[in-house]
C-alpha cells in the first residue's frame, strides 16, 4: 500500500517565533485527533530545522523535511546548504524541483538530477516537484511536458532508488491564477505520471510510488482531491501556515 503523505512547505515565512507557535499548534492538534496512516512532513526555512525537528520528537508519523539542498556535497559554495547537513538535522525529506526554484532561480532538470542524487546519498527522501505553466496546459502539451520532465530528471535512477523517491505534481496555472484545477483534472494527471513511471520501472514499482497533488489543496477541497484513486497525499503551501487549516487537511484522508 501507498504512503499518505501530507507535507507542509513552509517557503520563506515565519520568524522564529512564529514557526514556533505554528510548529506547536500543530504538534497539540495532532496529539488530540485519530490521524490513521498519513506520514505528515514540516518543511521550514532551514533556520528553523533545529526547533522544528525537537518539538515533534515523539510525537508519531510526524517527519522533519527541507525546502532544497544543493546539488555539491561541500565545499565553497557561499548560501548553499548540503544534503549532508540537512541530515545531521534529523531531516528525513527534502523538496526538489518546486516551480518556483525552477522559475525563479533557473534549476533545470540536469541539476535536479544531481540534487537528487545527493538527498539519496545521504538517506533523504526527495519530493520531486513537476508540473505545467499555463501556456503548455492551454496548448494541450501537459502530459508530455509533465513526463519530459520525470524522463529527464528520475529516469537514470535504479529500480531500488526510484522507490525511495516521493513525486509532487503542482499545476502552476492553477496557482494564484484564478483558474481551478478540479479533482478529475488532479487525477487524470497523477494517472498519466504514474504510467509513466511503470514504462520505465514497471508497474508495481509504479504503484508504490506516492504522488502528491500540489495545487492550491484547501480544507474544503482536500477530501475530494485525496479520494481519488492516484492522489496519494498533498504538497501544502499557504494553508499549511494555518495550523486548523494543516490539520483539516490531513484529517481529510
Amino acid at each position: 500500500m501507498r504512503k499518505k503523505i501530507v507535507a507542509g512547505n513552509w517557503k520563506m515565512n515565519c520568524d522564529l517565533d512564529e514557526g514556533q507557535k505554528l510548529t506547536s499548534e500543530i504538534v497539540n492538534m495532532l496529539k488530540d485527533e485519530k490521524i490513521n496512516d498519513v506520514n505528515v512532513v514540516l518543511n521550514p526555512p532551514f533556520p528553523h530545522l533545529h526547533l522544528v525537528n525537537k518539538l515533534i520528537q515523539g510525537v508519531s508519523r510526524v517527519f522533519l523535511g527541507a525546502q532544497n539542498c544543493s546539488d555539491k556535497n561541500s565545499g565553497a559554495y557561499t548560501g548553499e546548504i548540503s544534503a549532508s547537513m540537512l541530515k545531521s538535522f534529523a531531516a528525513s525529506y527534502v523538496i526538489l524541483g518546486h516551480s518556483e526554484r525552477r522559475e525563479y532561480f533557473g534549476e533545470t532538470n540536469a541539476l535536479l538530477t544531481e540534487k537528487v542524487k545527493r538527498a539519496l546519498e545521504n538517506g533523504l527522501k526527495p519530493i520531486f516537484c513537476c508540473g505545467e505553466p499555463l501556456e503548455i496546459r492551454e496548448s494541450g502539451d501537459h502530459e508530455s511536458y509533465v513526463t519530459q520532465q520525470l524522463t529527464e530528471s528520475l529516469f537514470g535512477f535504479s529500480e531500488e532508488e526510484i522507490k525511495n523517491i516521493v513525486i509532487a505534481y503542482e499545476p502552476i496555472w492553477a496557482i494564484g491564477t484564478g483558474k481551478t484545477a478540479s479533482s478529475d483534472q488532479a487525477q487524470e494527471m497523477h494517472a498519466s505520471i504514474r504510467k509513466h513511471i511503470a514504462s520505465k520501472f514497471g508497474r508495481e514499482v509504479a504503484e508504490g510510488i506516492s504522488i502528491l497533488y500540489g495545487g492550491s489543496c484547501k480544507p474544503d477541497n482536500a477530501k475530494e482531491i485525496f479520494s481519488k484513486q492516484d492522489v496519494d497525499g498533498g504538497l501544502i503551501g499557504g494553508a499549511s501556515l494555518k495550523s486548523r487549516d494543516f490539520v483539516e487537511i490531513i484529517k481529510s484522508f
